[in-house]
Formats: structure tokens, sequence, C-alpha cells
């Protein structure tokens, strides 16, 4: 099983990218700081990574209006993962 679960790409991350060389992952939630950083150097040639920042992020309300009615529900949490580039590049878009 990988500890990567796929990378997080909004506005925010992608000037995190550019100006401080910080790349986000969605990870697996009993992922450690060490396993990450292993996975992040195995999946990506050529990368050396500094430093790992990890978040859980909590699960928010969400609703819609259906016919039947109102549906509430809850997003799920998931753990997040900063990476800190010392040295290589990554590319996501050159997986797609």
């Amino acid at each position: 099983m990988s500890i990567l679960i796929r990378p997080v790409i909004t506005e925010k991350l992608s000037r995190l990218q550019e100006e401080e060389n910080k790349f986000t992952f969605e990870v697996v939630k009993t992922a450690t700081k060490p396993e990450i950083k292993a996975a992040v150097e195995a999946h990506y040639p050529g990368v050396k990574v500094g430093a790992v920042n990890t978040l859980i992020m909590p699960s928010k309300p969400k609703g819609r209006y259906t016919r039947s009615g109102f549906q509430a529900g809850r997003t799920s949490t998931w753990k997040k993962a900063i990476v800190t580039i010392k040295e290589g590049e990554i590319d996501f878009f050159s997986e797609v």
C-alpha cells in the first residue's frame, strides 16, 4: 500500500510551491513523518526532502437540497503532509 494518496493542488498551495519549494500531499492517516519522507524520495527520484509537516484535516458539514428535502452529511477526515524540498524538482503534471 502506498503512503502517498494524491497531491493536493490549489491556488494557495501552488504559490507555496513556487515561492518556498513546498509540496502538499494527501497521505494515509497512520503515516509517520519518516515514512512520508521515504515515500516522496522513492516516488520522485532525484528529490531530497528537507522537512515534513503534517496536519489532520477535520471533517466539515455538507448539505444539499434534493427533491426529498435537505440531505445533511459530513466530509471525512484526512491527513495532509506539507513536504519541503531541499533539491530537485517535482512535476505533478508529467504523470497526467
